[in-house]
């Protein structure tokens, strides 16, 4: 069982109105910031164009239901968590991933399989590519992996078939970490031929999923997934990736969260799309992994969302 004040965070983020939710991301700054109890009287202490959309969904999912009605379906999720061995974190905790709480469409919560590890995690990378990835790719995405996870990099990636497989497995494969961010709920695999792999990793790095864990993989979980990946890492590294690739989305997102934006030569030589960010200083083109190291010395740029010292609803 959880305490009481995550789970009225919970439940909001369960509040549903004609298919339309109250925005997570929005959910979880004003909790982080200490306004859980405004968000359950329904007011939004956020000056946002985000919060104004919110805020009469957020009211009118709290007079047609109270919010303790809600909390039935949420134990049913931690139940289903606990049955595959997965656990919960929130914006609350102090455990929450440090690099994610300085993003602004951070997730309310995560349930992981595996362990959190602050300090490793504070130093992942993202590596990144297309599904339909060549071999060239395949073996550039492994020096990559090898290399940077040798450097006392953490890799992190997409559990996604081609580049994101190779820089997971590289990564076991030379006893280093590596953290999945999955596009389902913990319960669920995706792709199926990807379980073994998911087990490994869940037995020696992080999986994590900003879902509930009943969550099928969906059109919208895989992109809303890029935002995690790349939130949860200090750059993202991309190898290979066409226009119409998830790959060039995480790159778009990683440089409009301030995080580094890595793109291999080879990418800008032929993707117009990469040469288009480079040219428009939003990503650095590398050649090698001398040049990701020293890209990754350099800070990133942050929102500033602090974890407060005392949250208001715990004062006495």
């Amino acid at each position: 069982m959880i305490d009481d004040t995550r789970m009225r965070l919970l439940a909001l983020c369960n509040l549903r109105i004609d298919g339309k939710s109250v925005d997570w991301s929005l959910l979880a700054r004003c909790a982080l910031k200490g306004h859980l109890d405004s968000l359950c009287e329904g007011f939004i202490p956020e000056e946002t164009a985000a919060a104004r959309k919110a805020l009469p969904l957020l009211r009118q999912g709290l007079t047609e239901r109270p919010l303790r009605e809600h909390f039935a379906r949420v134990e049913a999720e931690l139940e289903q968590a606990s049955n595959v061995k997965a656990e919960l974190v929130t914006v609350l905790d102090p455990e929450y991933p440090e690099n994610l709480r300085t993003v602004a469409d951070l997730p309310p919560f995560l349930f992981y399989r595996g362990k959190l590890d602050h300090q490793a995690d504070a130093r992942s990378v993202a590596v990144v590519g297309t599904r339909n990835v060549t071999d060239l790719g395949l073996s550039r995405a492994r020096a990559v992996a090898r290399e940077l996870s040798e450097a006392g990099y953490t890799i992190s990636s997409g559990l996604a078939r081609g580049v994101d497989t190779a820089a997971h497995r590289t990564a076991l494969h030379f006893g280093r970490r590596t953290i999945a961010v999955i596009g389902t709920g913990v319960t669920k695999c995706y792709p199926k031929e990807n379980a073994e792999l998911a087990e490994e990793i869940a037995d020696q790095g992080l999986i994590a999923s900003q879902f509930w864990p009943s969550r099928p993989p969906g059109r919208d979980t895989f992109p809303r997934r890029n935002h995690v990946t790349s939130g949860i890492s200090l750059g993202s590294v991309v190898i290979e990736a066409s226009g119409t690739s998830g790959a060039k989305m995480q790159a778009r997102v990683a440089a409009e969260q301030g995080r580094h934006v890595m793109l291999l030569q080879s990418l800008v030589d032929q993707q117009p799309w990469a040469r288009k960010m480079v040219e428009d200083q939003r990503a650095t083109v590398v050649a090698n992994v001398e040049q990701m190291l020293e890209k990754l010395e350099s800070p990133v740029r942050t929102s500033q969302v602090q974890r407060p010292t005392q949250l208001l609803f715990d004062a006495k």
